[in-house]
């Protein structure tokens, strides 16, 4: 009887202890490792961005859309030097800028190909919560078009 006795419980010690090792535990994040997109996320950069510039005229603004690594639908409102005069415009590129750890720095001509005429757009920006900062200029050689470099920050707005 004491050896049954004895079978049986070195079983369900063994069974115990063997259902303890495979229990899962919760992985935590590897300090190390850099975040993919989809942790970044996490953080709540992603959504509809405006702002103004510090150094510009009055009235001139830039906005944009921020989704996963993308920038984009960026849009500048405001004046700009075309051949010497001043003139008030709404432009932005097509394309989109890519957002590598949290940071833009990026150039874009539309079209690539338009040499002289193309319009180009130079952004720089550093991504930190709901704010954003950084510089643009946006310039066309042919017609002596320029923003020249401006600084901006912006807040990203409520979600409706």
């Amino acid at each position: 009887m004491k050896t049954l006795f004895f079978c049986f419980a070195s079983a369900w010690l063994l069974i115990s202890c063997s259902d303890a090792g495979t229990t899962q535990q919760k992985q935590l994040p590897d300090p190390e490792k850099p975040l993919t997109v989809s942790e970044n996320k996490t953080y709540g950069r992603d959504g509809r961005y405006t702002g103004a510039f510090s150094n510009g005229m009055k009235e001139t603004y830039i906005s944009f859309d921020v989704s996963g690594n993308e920038l984009k639908n960026l849009t500048f409102k405001g004046y700009w030097r075309c051949d010497g005069k001043l003139e008030q415009t709404i432009l932005g590129p097509e394309k989109s800028f890519i957002i590598t750890a949290d940071k833009v720095n990026g150039n874009l001509s539309e079209p690539e190909d338009g040499g002289a005429t193309a319009i180009r757009y130079e952004l720089e920006a550093s991504f930190d919560g709901a704010t954003a900062s950084g510089t643009f200029r946006m310039n066309i050689n042919a017609l002596a078009c320029d923003t020249y470099k401006l600084t901006w920050t912006a807040s990203r707005m409520p979600a409706k």
